[in-house]
């Protein structure tokens, strides 16, 4: 368990990849810091898998979209554990509409959540990171970072910024034992796979991809725990696309 002793706090950790990172985290050793903005019930479940594990897991309610809310987050975390060593951006949101037709507020939201969310927690965190001289910041974007994506203009806008965020941090903290890498996960089962409605268009997407399925949250885990780990100490400002061979 090479995380043993070490802290990480996954955004939007109550359901789907966010609760595979931390449970995967968690069975390497690492005390979790579990986030969602709406459903603590889900969070706190987790927090009870996370355990068996014998680690410590905190939940902390928050919309990470409101800079006082991550700023309550961190806090939290740091008060219980003095400091996080691994920081997960992973809770997101993804509205669709058209570019002209997208309500300024709405693109506002999106910007907070998806983006400006990892740089009010990496700022809270990096500190603690740097007095160690170990950290890891991992930025979960997704194929709006690579593709861009019609009717999620704002989407691919913060995500796009995850991923620069990610490699400009690599490059100002790698001296000082601070990692930044981005995962880009391709279309996962379980997020709309109960939807009727949805049937054809999964359909679509298992044809895009070479390995004819969909990923599961657990493989997007396992990438993200590479990167969290001593062993994935060398691998520095990269995006990597978790997507089964998906190129378009």
């Amino acid at each position: 368990m090479t995380g043993h002793g070490r802290t990480a706090l996954v955004t939007g950790s109550g359901k789907n990849i966010g609760r595979a990172i931390a449970l995967a985290l968690a069975a390497r050793g690492h005390n979790v810091v579990l986030n969602g903005s709406r459903d603590k019930a889900a969070c706190e479940a987790v927090a009870l898998e996370a355990e068996k594990h014998g680690v410590d897991a905190l939940v902390v309610m928050g919309d990470v979209g409101v800079a006082e809310d991550c700023a309550r987050i961190a806090a939290a975390a740091l008060d219980k554990f003095g400091a996080v060593d691994v920081l997960v951006n992973n809770a997101a949101i993804r509205p669709m509409g058209p570019f002209l037709e997208i309500p300024e507020e709405e693109w506002d939201r999106v910007i907070a959540v998806d983006l400006s969310a990892a740089i009010w927690l990496a700022r809270a965190c990096l500190p603690g990171m740097i007095g160690k001289g170990w950290g890891r910041i991992v930025n979960i974007a997704g194929m709006n970072a690579i593709q861009g994506y019609n009717g999620r203009s704002h989407v691919s806008v913060a995500k796009h910024g995850a991923w620069g965020l990610a490699k400009s941090l690599a490059k100002e903290f790698g001296d000082r034992g601070v990692s930044a890498n981005t995962v880009s996960p391709g279309p996962i089962a379980g997020e709309h796979e109960d939807d009727p409605e949805m049937a054809a268009h999964i359909e679509a997407q298992k044809m895009k991809i070479p390995l004819r399925r969909l990923g599961l949250p657990e493989e997007i885990a396992a990438a993200v725990s590479l990167l969290a780990s001593d062993e994935g100490a060398f691998i520095n400002g990269q995006l990597i696309q978790v997507n089964g061979g998906t190129q378009t």
